[in-house]
């Protein structure tokens, strides 16, 4: 165990649902190696048992309730819950967890020794691993695109960042265009422009589902989805960089994006 036990870890937990992946999402959470950790947990309105199934770890897991009404965009609703979570925590460094994910039983400790070691990160990724319906899984390396405005940036509950420094993200990201842009590439690319003070950690530290009903599951590599959001991506990055005063250039893969996106639109 780390002797750095004195840091506290805050665990968020956004769901809508997901009653039948809540147990799983809490009890890896509450069987951590690393002990100092408070669990927040919010939900967004769900219409399934997902609140009975709280109930029986109500003991454990602080519940947030959101005081918000839901803006019909996903993406930024999450976020909003994540936000009212974030307002209610007091952990030094917060750990995202969509609720039909869950973490290895180590992740926390060895995220928490990585932030103890080098005090300039502010974000760490770790790397997913995918977990499909049929229980198989698959360890996701991180990709090597040829260059790009982005590099690779894991899904939501693979980030872990310092809390003074996500209050101050908040605003540079809580604006309600681009739909498809999720909070995960947000921080991402705030910190690839920004902050520039984060880490892809070459850990597979989460499992991260792959559920047909999600709504990841509507932008299948390659498929048209994916080629519409990515040319939103591009949108986003570029809106982004002249808010920022900073340079854009349009490259092979905006070119590349450009043309599919005209041919599936």
């Amino acid at each position: 165990m780390l002797k750095n036990n004195n840091i506290n870890s805050s665990v968020i937990i956004a769901n809508y649902n997901n009653s039948k992946y809540l147990t799983d999402c809490f009890n890896s959470i509450l069987n951590q190696t690393y002990k100092n950790i408070e669990i927040i947990f919010i939900d967004d309105g769900s219409t399934d048992n997902s609140l009975e199934v709280f109930k029986k770890y109500q003991h454990q897991i602080k519940q947030v309730k959101k005081n918000r009404p839901k803006t019909g965009i996903p993406s930024f609703d999450q976020t909003l819950s994540y936000f009212e979570c974030i307002k209610n925590s007091s952990g030094d460094i917060i750990h995202f967890c969509d609720s039909d994910d869950f973490f290895v039983e180590n992740k926390i400790e060895i995220i928490t020794e990585e932030f103890s070691k080098n005090k300039n990160y502010s974000l760490i990724f770790d790397l997913p691993i995918l977990k499909f319906e049929n229980n198989s899984i698959f360890t996701k390396k991180k990709k090597k695109f040829f260059k790009n405005h982005w590099p690779y940036f894991p899904p939501t509950s693979c980030i872990s960042i310092k809390k003074d420094k996500l209050i101050d993200f908040f605003g540079f990201i809580s604006n309600q265009d681009y739909p498809d842009i999720w909070l995960d590439f947000r921080l991402g690319i705030l910190s690839q422009y920004i902050f520039r003070e984060y880490n892809v950690l070459e850990k597979n530290l989460t499992f991260y589902r792959q559920i047909n009903s999600s709504i990841s599951s509507k932008f299948n590599y390659l498929s048209k989805n994916w080629w519409l959001r990515r040319k939103q991506a591009h949108d986003y990055v570029k809106y982004f960089l002249h808010k920022n005063n900073l340079k854009y250039k349009k490259n092979f893969d905006f070119y590349l994006t450009k043309i599919f996106y005209e041919i599936l639109k």
